[in-house]
């Protein structure tokens, strides 16, 4: 591992401020994230915090107010918050509530409405 990255382990709960380069939270961290390079949230991670960085990766749980250059939310992700980013990709199965800005400030993005199931019309077989 990368000495310049500081790692929060699945068996940690870490509450405070969180500065540096690079950072994995693969456990649980409350409070403030800056960072210079990329926070990655692993699947076992849940962060709540304000967080400025320059990319972050979410494929856990996040809930707060993000700014970033670059996010992607990966599968697993369940976002809960405000997000301003330059550019966002979301994988299918990530799921996002709250506010999202994309593209640079002042270009507000319609928040993610979660779409209802198809459904069949009477007497028609759904498949």
């Amino acid at each position: 591992m990368d000495s310049e990255k500081t790692l929060i382990d699945a068996q940690s709960t870490i509450e405070g401020k969180l500065t540096g380069k690079d950072a994995r939270v693969l456990g649980r961290f409350k409070g403030e994230v800056e960072l210079s390079g990329l926070l990655h949230v692993g699947e076992s991670g849940r962060v709540e915090a304000k967080v400025k960085a320059d990319a972050v990766e979410i494929a856990g749980q996040y809930d707060g107010e993000l700014q970033a250059r670059s996010l992607v939310l990966l599968e697993k992700a369940r976002v809960n918050g405000t997000l301003d980013a330059q550019t966002i990709a979301v994988r299918e199965g990530a799921q996002v509530n709250g506010t999202v800005n994309a593209g640079g400030k002042g270009k507000p993005v319609v928040p993610a409405v979660p779409r209802p199931a198809p459904t069949a019309a009477p007497g028609v077989v759904a498949g």
